[in-house]
C-alpha cells in the first residue's frame, strides 16, 4: 500500500526540509508505464509524491483551504511531502487544521533499517505570537491504537473531522479509496491512474459531475520516490546521488471535486464534420472522432472521444453520456464470427470488406445547446 514509512528524526521542524533538494532533482527519462502495472498487480503501492508536483497542483485550488481541516490520510508527516506543503503554507492557506497520518510498516527495507511499530498520526493547528515569538503547537506525532488503514475506525473518526482529503492513495485501492470518500461526502484532491476514469465505480462520478481530473498534469508523466526494496524492472528509472530509488510512470493524474477557474473555458471546435474522417460506429449509433481537437463544431450528434478527452472536458460546452464499456451492443448481434476481434464491451469500426475493427476505449458526449 502506499503509505508514509517511519523516518527517524529529533525533530519534525528540522525534517520539514528534509531531501526537498534531492526530490526535485527530476532527470529526463523514458516513460514506461511498467512499474505502475507491477506496482496494481502486486500491491506494492508506494510511490511517493514529489513537492514540486504538489505545488504545481495546489496552486489552482487556494481560495478552497481558508478556515478549512486538510487530512492527508496516508502520509507519515515525518517523511510526507503532502505535510511539508501544508505545513509551510498553514498560515499563508489559511488552514484551520492539518491531520496526517499513515500506515503502520510492514517492510523493515522500506526507506530505511527501521521498523514503524506503530501507525502514527500528527494533528497541527498553526502558530500563535506572543511579543513576536512564535510557538509551534501539535507538532508532534501521536500513536494509533491499530494500523493507520485509511478504513479503520480511528482513522475514519479522523476523516470525519477533515473538510478536504489531499493525498496519493493506494494504487491497487483507488476505487475502494473513492468510495470512501464520496460516502462520507468528502471534498479531495489526490493522484491516481487516468485509466480510473472508465472503472465502472468512477465513471457515474464523472458522468455526474462528481470527480473529475486536476489541472496542472496533462502528459500524465511523472516521476515518484519508491522503497530501496523496489525492483526497477523497467526503463524510466534511476537511482540519485544518495542511492533513492525513482521511477517514471505513465498515465497519472491528479482527481478533485473542487472546481476551478480553467475548468469552465470552452474547448475550441475548428473543424468540419466528415463521413470519411468521422464514420459512424457499427454497435453503436455515434461518430468516431480520434482526436479531441478534431471534434466538429458542426455536428450535433453523438460523439465517441478518447479518455484524454476529460483533460479538457468543460461541463458547461459538454454533456457525457457514457462509455463503449456500457453503451455498446455485442456484435455477435451485429456481424458473423470471424468478422471481428473478440474481447470485452468496445466499439467497431467497418472495415469496407465486411470485417470490423476494435476501438480503444470510448467516452461518448454531445454538445450543449
Amino acid at each position: 500500500m502506499h503509505y508514509d514509512k517511519y523516518h527517524q528524526t529529533e525533530s519534525i521542524l528540522e525534517n520539514v526540509s528534509f531531501q526537498e533538494s534531492e526530490i526535485l532533482k527530476i532527470k529526463n527519462t523514458s516513460t514506461r508505464n511498467q512499474d505502475f502495472q507491477q506496482a496494481k498487480q502486486g500491491k506494492n503501492d508506494e510511490f511517493y509524491t514529489s513537492l514540486e508536483d504538489i505545488e504545481l497542483e495546489m496552486i489552482h485550488y487556494t481560495n478552497h483551504f481558508t478556515g478549512k481541516v486538510v487530512y492527508c490520510n496516508c502520509d507519515d508527516p515525518r517523511e510526507s511531502n503532502f505535510f511539508r506543503y501544508f505545513y509551510k503554507n498553514f498560515e499563508k492557506l489559511g488552514l484551520k487544521k492539518l491531520i496526517t497520518s499513515c500506515y503502520k510498516s510492514l517492510n523493515a527495507n522500506s526507506f530505511n533499517s527501521e521498523i514503524s511499530e506503530k501507525a502514527v498520526y500528527l494533528e497541527y493547528c498553526g502558530r500563535e505570537s506572543y511579543n513576536n515569538y512564535s510557538k509551534d503547537e501539535f507538532v508532534h506525532t501521536k500513536q494509533f491504537e491499530g494500523d493507520g488503514d485509511f478504513r479503520s475506525d480511528e482513522s475514519v473518526e479522523l476523516l470525519q473531522q477533515a473538510d478536504i482529503v489531499v493525498t496519493n492513495p493506494p494504487f491497487s485501492l483507488f476505487k475502494e479509496y473513492c468510495a470512501q470518500l464520496v460516502r462520507y461526502k468528502k471534498k479531495f484532491i489526490i493522484i491516481g491512474n487516468m485509466n480510473a476514469v472508465t472503472y465502472k465505480d468512477i465513471f457515474p462520478l464523472i458522468q455526474n459531475n462528481e470527480l473529475w481530473y486536476g489541472p496542472s498534469i496533462r502528459s500524465g508523466d511523472r516521476e515518484f520516490r519508491v522503497p530501496s526494496t523496489y525492483p526497477l524492472a523497467a526503463s524510466g528509472t534511476r537511482k540519485d546521488e544518495d542511492g533513492n530509488k525513482y521511477v517514471r510512470v505513465k498515465g497519472v493524474r491528479w482527481f478533485t471535486n473542487l472546481d476551478f477557474q480553467s475548468r469552465h473555458r470552452d474547448l475550441p471546435l475548428e473543424k468540419n464534420y466528415s463521413p470519411i474522417k468521422n464514420p459512424r460506429y457499427a454497435n453503436y449509433d455515434a461518430i468516431e472522432v480520434s482526436k479531441t481537437k478534431d471534434i466538429p463544431f458542426d455536428f450535433e450528434g453523438q460523439m465517441g472521444v478518447p479518455i484524454s478527452f476529460l483533460d479538457q472536458y468543460n461541463p458547461d460546452q459538454f454533456e457525457i453520456l457514457g462509455t463503449s464499456r456500457t453503451l455498446s451492443r455485442p456484435m455477435s448481434e451485429i456481424a458473423k464470427k470471424g468478422t471481428y476481434s473478440q474481447g470485452g464491451p468496445r466499439f467497431y469500426l467497418p472495415n469496407g470488406d465486411g470485417t470490423y475493427r476494435r476501438m480503444y476505449e470510448r467516452i461518448i458526449i454531445k454538445k450543449k445547446k
